[in-house]
């Protein structure tokens, strides 16, 4: 099966592709292009993977570069390829041509950003608890430190868990609203006490409060399509051992 990557207009003409899990050599729970290193799957075969993608990206297995990602608003600057250890961050940017930047989610969001003009790229992974923390306002300060500037900067959200399918407690709305009171409109009511919450409105929200140029959400969700998504969530529920990692990836 041939690799599928979803793409914006929005980010063009600068490569960049949100992987699914279409493609790949994984099997078992881990079934298509796992690219996750932290997972259990077999670590040959997730290498196996990640040379697709890094095949995809017309880059050498070794410029694709990726953090260790920690649910943090750090963002890494690059401008080689990384060696040994990698950053402990949730979003890397760079100003080098070559290099693919890359990260792995599996229903937080993932957000390639690009100034083509500046030819300044971002990528960064979001949960709930990074895009509250900061993490897309840090990768766009980030991109400013290089050249860009937002105006001009755009920035796409991957596949993502939908509100539908993320039901929250009252502890995880008391998060958001005692940052901001006016955050109670990314969430509805649910069962009971539970709510349901919107990440990628609220990521969309954070961009353009940060005064982006444009930003989207490409409108698919994690959770509720199995066949081409991996979601920590859906294996959560189904009680399975672990799940695989989906990845998104830019490249000047």
């Amino acid at each position: 099966m041939t690799l599928e990557i979803l793409t914006s207009d929005l980010l063009s003409p600068v490569r960049h592709g949100f992987f699914t899990r279409r493609g790949g050599a994984s099997s078992g729970v881990f079934a298509g292009l796992n690219c996750g290193i932290g997972s259990s799957d077999q670590s040959e075969i997730v290498t196996i993977n990640r040379q697709r993608v890094s095949g995809a990206m017309d880059v050498e297995l070794s410029h694709l570069a990726s953090v260790h990602q920690v649910h943090s608003a750090d963002v890494a600057t690059i401008a080689a390829p990384i060696e040994g250890e990698r950053p402990r961050a949730d979003a890397i940017v760079t100003a080098t041509p070559g290099l693919a930047l890359s990260i792995l989610t599996a229903d937080c969001q993932p957000v390639l950003f690009s100034d083509a003009n500046a030819g300044v790229i971002g990528a960064a992974h979001a949960g709930w608890r990074g895009a509250l923390d900061g993490v897309l306002d840090a990768t766009l300060d980030a991109m400013e430190a290089l050249g860009a500037t937002r105006a001009n900067t755009h920035a796409v959200i991957g596949p993502c868990i939908s509100q539908e399918a993320y039901e929250v407690g009252p502890e995880f709305l008391d998060a958001f609203l005692t940052e901001d009171a006016g955050n109670s409109r990314f969430f509805k009511d649910g069962d009971g006490d539970r709510k349901l919450f919107d990440l990628p409105a609220y990521g969309l929200h954070r961009l353009h409060a940060a005064n982006i140029g444009k930003a989207e959400w490409t409108r698919h969700c994690t959770y509720s399509d199995p066949d081409r998504f991996y979601s920590y969530r859906r294996t959560t529920h189904a009680k399975e051992a672990d799940y695989g990692r989906l990845i998104a990836s830019i490249c000047l």
